[in-house]
C-alpha cells in the first residue's frame, strides 16, 4: 500500500461494507482513494453481526426445517455439536482477521490507513496509528471529498451496574465460544429475535424481557407474534412489558448477574444481552471542527453529502445517517454517493436527484428490504399497512396463509406462514410485502422489484410463478385482490 502520499481526491472513514463500496465507486471514477480504519478491514457486519449470526443461524434453521419433512425428522434428533457450529462462525469471519480485504483492497487500487482516522478540518483528516505500532501522527487531505461511514455502535442504558455487570452486546453474542446455561435477552427488535433463536437452538435457556407488546414491533405485528410462537414452542420464556432497572453480579465476570425488573422481581442467568438499539459511532471522528454536533446522526441529501457543511465535500453513507440501518442499504448509499462524488469531481453540478434518480437514494424511504433469520424467516419491503395508513394512502391490504400453497405443503409439514401485500389504489401498485415463513427470504427480492418498480398490479397479474413452488404466493395473493 502506497503510505507516502498524503494528498488524495477522496478520504474515506471506515473500512466496513458501506466504506469499502464508496471506495471503490470513486477507485473505479479514476480518483485516488484512501480508506481509514482504526479495526478490521470488513467492519461490524463482517465480523459481529449479519456474517457471524447467520452462521450462528444457520445449523438451527436448518435442523428446524428438516424436523419438518417426514422422513428425516427422525434422522435430526438431538442437540447441535456447538463445537462444530462456533468453528464455522469463526471460519466465516477468517478467525477475525482481514487478510483477505486487504488482498481486494490492493486489487481494487485502494490505499489502506490503519488508525483512528478524525477530521480536523474542512477536507483534512488526522490518523493516530493502532496502539503499538510506532509512528506518529499521519495528515491526510482530500481535494474533492471526505466520506464518513463509520457506522454504529451497541447503545447501552444508562442503569445502576451495568458497567460492572459487563453484559453482552450484539459483539460478544455473535463471538462467544461457548454456550451459557441461562441467557436473558433485553430488547425485542432484529437482534433480540435472531440472537433468542441462534441460543435456544444451541441449548440454552433463554428468558427475552420485551419493553412493548411484542416482538419485532416494526414490521407487520403477525411477523413477532408467529416468531414469538414458535420461541416458545423451542423453551424460550418471552416476557412483554417488561422493563429492567438494574443489574449486578457480584462474583465478577465469570459469575452470574442478576437482573431487577422495574417490578421489583429479580432473575438471575450467566449471561444478559443487551438488544436495545444503536448508536452512531460519530462522537470521536472531529465532528465539531466543522461545525457539527459530535456524536449525533449525520443529515444527508438524496446523494448522501452532509447537508449542513458548506461547499458540499463532506458525505456520510450507511447507518450514520439514520436513513436505513442495514448493511445493503448503506451499500446501497456508498454506490450513489460514490458515484456523485465523481461526477462532481468531473464538474457536473446538476445532478438527477429526483424520485428514483441515478443519483438518489430513493429506496431509504420507498423500498427497504429487510429479512429476519428466525424461525419461522420474516422478510418485508416497503411499507407496513400501519405505516401507509398513517402517511394518509388510501390502501388495500390482503393477506393469505401460506400454508395453503401448494409448494409451502410440500417445502415442510405443517408448513406456518403469512403473506400480506398492501396496494396503493391511487397509484395501482404494491407499496409493501410481507412473508413470513421457512424459506421466504428466497422470495424477498421479487417483492422488492416489484415495490420498487412500481409494477402495477394488473401487470404481476401476468408474472407467473412456477409450479409447485411456495412462489404461487403470489398467485394466490393476486386472486385475492381480484376476487
Amino acid at each position: 500500500m502506497n503510505q507516502a502520499t498524503d494528498e488524495y481526491d477522496v478520504i474515506v472513514l471506515g473500512a466496513g461494507p458501506v466504506g469499502e463500496n464508496l471506495a471503490d465507486r470513486t477507485r473505479a471514477a479514476g480518483l485516488s482513494t484512501a480508506i481509514v480504519e482504526r479495526e478490521l478491514v470488513g467492519g461490524e457486519c463482517s465480523y459481529w453481526a449479519c456474517v457471524p449470526s447467520k452462521a450462528l443461524l444457520r445449523p438451527v434453521l436448518a435442523r428446524a426445517e428438516a424436523r419438518q419433512v417426514p422422513g428425516l425428522r427422525e434422522a435430526v434428533g438431538g442437540s447441535l455439536a456447538a463445537a462444530d457450529v462456533f468453528a464455522h462462525r469463526d471460519k466465516q469471519v477468517g478467525n477475525w482477521k482481514d487478510d483477505g480485504a486487504l488482498t481486494w483492497l490492493e486489487s481494487a487500487g485502494i490505499d489502506l490507513v490503519r488508525g483512528h482516522g478524525r477530521l480536523v478540518g474542512p477536507r483534512r483528516v488526522a490518523v493516530t496509528p493502532p496502539d503499538g505500532s510506532g509512528g506518529g501522527e499521519r495528515a491526510l487531505t482530500a481535494r474533492h471529498a471526505v466520506a464518513v461511514c463509520t457506522g454504529t455502535r451497541a447503545a447501552l442504558p444508562d442503569m445502576p451496574g451495568i458497567a460492572e455487570a459487563r453484559p453482552w452486546t450484539s459483539r460478544e453474542a455473535t463471538s462467544a465460544g461457548a454456550v451459557p446455561d441461562r441467557l436473558i435477552i433485553v430488547g425485542g427488535g432484529v437482534v433480540a429475535a435472531e440472537m433468542a433463536t441462534a441460543w435456544c437452538g444451541l441449548g440454552s435457556r433463554v428468558t427475552v424481557l420485551v419493553r412493548g407488546s411484542g416482538l419485532l414491533n416494526r414490521i407487520e405485528p403477525f411477523a413477532g407474534e408467529l416468531v414469538a410462537e414458535t420461541l416458545r414452542e423451542a423453551g424460550a420464556e418471552i416476557r412483554t412489558g417488561t422493563s429492567v432497572k438494574g443489574l449486578a453480579r457480584p462474583g465478577g465476570v465469570e459469575g452470574p448477574v442478576t437482573v431487577t425488573l422495574e417490578s421489583g422481581e429479580q432473575l438471575e442467568a450467566d449471561e444478559v444481552l443487551f438488544a436495545t438499539g444503536r448508536a452512531p459511532h460519530t462522537a470521536d471522528v472531529g465532528l465539531e471542527t466543522v461545525g457539527l454536533e459530535p456524536g449525533g446522526w449525520l443529515t444527508v441529501d438524496e446523494t448522501c453529502r452532509v447537508t449542513d457543511v458548506p461547499d458540499g465535500w463532506l458525505y456520510a453513507a450507511g447507518d450514520v445517517n439514520h436513513r436505513a440501518l442495514l448493511t445493503h442499504q448503506g451499500k446501497y448509499q456508498a454506490r450513489i454517493a460514490g458515484a456523485a462524488i465523481a461526477a462532481r469531481a468531473r464538474g457536473i453540478e446538476r445532478l438527477d436527484t429526483g424520485r428514483w434518480g441515478e443519483y438518489a437514494t430513493t429506496a431509504d424511504e420507498a423500498a427497504v428490504p429487510q429479512v429476519v433469520f428466525t424461525d419461522p424467516e420474516v422478510a418485508a419491503v416497503g411499507l407496513t399497512a400501519e405505516q401507509a395508513e398513517s402517511e394518509g394512502r388510501d390502501i388495500r391490504v390482503v393477506d393469505y396463509d401460506m400454508g395453503q400453497v401448494e409448494g409451502a405443503a410440500l417445502y415442510a409439514d405443517g408448513y406456518r406462514g403469512r403473506a400480506r401485500m398492501v396496494v396503493d389504489l391511487d397509484r395501482g401498485h404494491l407499496i409493501g410485502v410481507t412473508f413470513v415463513g421457512p424459506g421466504v427470504s428466497e422470495l424477498l427480492h421479487s417483492a422488492t422489484v416489484a415495490v420498487a418498480g412500481e409494477v402495477p398490479v394488473d401487470r404481476l397479474w401476468h408474472a407467473v410463478p412456477s409450479f409447485p413452488t411456495i412462489s404461487e404466493i403470489w398467485l394466490r395473493l393476486l386472486e385475492a385482490y381480484r376476487g
